[in-house]
């Protein structure tokens, strides 16, 4: 879902002098080679290998050497307190943590979490968990769009308590619940145990979850703690296939059986709450982010008891995730085309799925299908990247009819309860991936406030299906047209049919 601000100005500089700018992928095979045998593909990974590893190093000791007096000291002062925090860990951190854990078991809403989350965290942290892009309209917009249905719901049905079955397969993966937690990079941002907090809660609820190339945590500790749940694999549109490649394999291995690339994020958004909140990576250790600091204990205590968060799934990346932001950007590769994403699709083979994260276009969900893609993940990368970009809720019929009603679409969107995961399902989805929701939890609570926040939402699911009649997804796909009414506004919008029944309402047809 997220990655760092500091991504942005290096990502710009890198764009516009794309084969100029990236020793990384001039030292690596073209994305457009094949090497012609096995042989010559040894010693063109080997040596691909090797220039990586130099390129980490090399960007690692800049952006160490780069840092001010300033910053140096503190953060060799962190490194001399680190230990002495870290053990004294188990008496302090529950003390510390109390309230924050209170907020957790008090919460009622995916809202409350947020604000437990806003009084936990960092505020630049939390800037940058919250923010969207520019002036955020794209964001408001993602969140405020379910308003603009209304559900018929049922009376004398037959449907008792217990009888709500929302059980479905989401790429693959058999799950209790139709929606899942989504991808999202470097989560030991928000809270130390990160991944396998999330991994955990996952577990408890048998819900799918979809795991960040750029996880903080090892795919073997996440399959670890979610062995059946963690299955989905999210990748970026990085230049050097044969990392790539090195990142498949290791999937492969641990037993992902689904994979995910992210098309959305080779332009990265312009985020204007995070310059606000003075977001930096590395911490620049300022004295607002000093004073923060002072006001977020129970994150902040978290921070200097913990090894420096790493990205475990990136091949030889044996430094802290803060000295490879600069490695990272030059990988982003903006001119990745369709071509490319047909090697991707051939390369993940008969593992498992495959989706297109980021569809916004019926045009571009036929050509995704055409090209090998199994499923349509319609998503605006959380309003983070182009403003006033189209809701994903909004563009699901449009994509529904694109493609038809035999292939896989998920939603991924502006999800703050679990009735807009059901309108979501009746307007066309097949599932609905989550991401700010559960990850307010994760940083208002760890473990614990994941948790929560998927109660919430399947309370508020299986309460929906309860009070519209139906007893299953199937059901409830099956009947979308009579149950659910889109304003007169968001029909024009979408293209919808006006079929009148009240003034300003439409009978929006969701299956095609």
């Amino acid at each position: 879902m997220v990655l760092s601000r500091a991504l942005r100005p290096i990502a710009a500089r890198s764009l516009s002098t794309a084969t100029k700018s990236a020793p990384a992928a001039s030292a690596t095979p073209s994305v457009g080679l094949a090497p012609p045998n096995a042989v010559e593909d040894v010693q063109v990974t080997a040596e691909a290998t090797a220039a990586r590893k130099q390129e980490m190093a090399k960007a690692a000791k800049a952006k160490v050497g780069g840092k001010s007096g300033w910053q140096a000291f503190v953060s060799g002062a962190l490194d001399v307190v680190r230990p002495v925090a870290a053990a004294a860990w188990p008496t302090l951190m529950p003390i510390i943590d109390a309230p924050s854990q209170k907020r957790v078991r008090d919460a009622a809403s995916i809202e409350d979490l947020r604000k437990a989350a806003e009084k936990r965290m960092h505020a630049m942290t939390y800037g940058y968990l919250a923010g969207g892009a520019d002036e955020e309209i794209a964001l408001r917009r993602s969140v405020s769009c379910y308003e603009d249905v209304e559900l018929r719901h049922a009376v004398l049905h037959g449907v008792g308590h217990g009888e709500t079955d929302l059980r479905t397969n989401i790429m693959g993966v058999e799950a209790d619940l139709p929606f899942f937690v989504t991808s999202c990079a470097g989560q030991r941002m928000f809270h130390s145990d990160g991944e396998v907090a999330t991994a955990t809660a996952a577990a408890k609820h048998n819900v799918a979850m979809a795991l960040s190339q750029l996880t903080t945590s090892t795919f073997e500790d996440v399959r670890g703690a979610a062995p059946n749940h963690a299955k989905i694999l999210q990748l970026y549109v990085w230049r050097d296939r044969v990392l790539l490649k090195e990142v498949l394999d290791r999937a492969k291995e641990v037993g992902f059986t689904g994979l995910a690339l992210t098309a959305d994020f080779s332009w990265v958004g312009n985020r204007e709450r995070e310059t606000r909140t003075g977001f930096t990576v590395p911490p620049n250790y300022s004295w607002r982010q000093t004073v923060d600091a002072m006001k977020s204990p129970a994150w902040t205590y978290d921070f200097m008891s913990r090894v420096p968060y790493g990205y475990k799934a990136v091949p030889d990346a044996d430094f802290p995730a803060e000295s490879l932001v600069d490695f990272i950007a030059q990988q982003m590769k903006p001119e990745f085309d369709w071509k490319d994403a047909e090697w991707l699709c051939s390369e993940w083979g008969d593992t498992g799925k495959v989706a297109l994260k980021g569809v916004a276009r019926g045009e571009d969900a036929k050509r995704a299908v055409e090209t090998g893609f199994d499923t349509i993940w319609v998503s605006n990368h959380g309003g983070r990247q182009l403003e006033s970009s189209v809701a994903p809720f909004d563009v699901l019929p449009e994509v529904r009819a694109a493609v038809g009603p035999d292939v896989e679409v998920i939603m991924d969107g502006g999800v703050r309860r679990g009735l807009d995961v059901i309108k979501a399902l009746a307007r066309g989805a097949d599932s609905v991936a989550c991401g700010r929701a559960y990850l307010y939890g994760l940083a208002a609570g760890g473990e614990p406030g994941v948790d929560k926040a998927l109660t919430i939402l399947s309370k508020d699911c299986h309460l929906a299906m309860g009070l519209l009649g139906c007893r299953t997804v199937a059901e409830l796909k099956e009947r979308a047209p009579e149950i659910l009414l889109v304003n007169q506004a968001s029909a024009r919008r979408q293209g919808g049919i006006f079929q009148g029944g009240q003034a300003g309402k439409v009978l929006q047809p969701c299956l095609q």
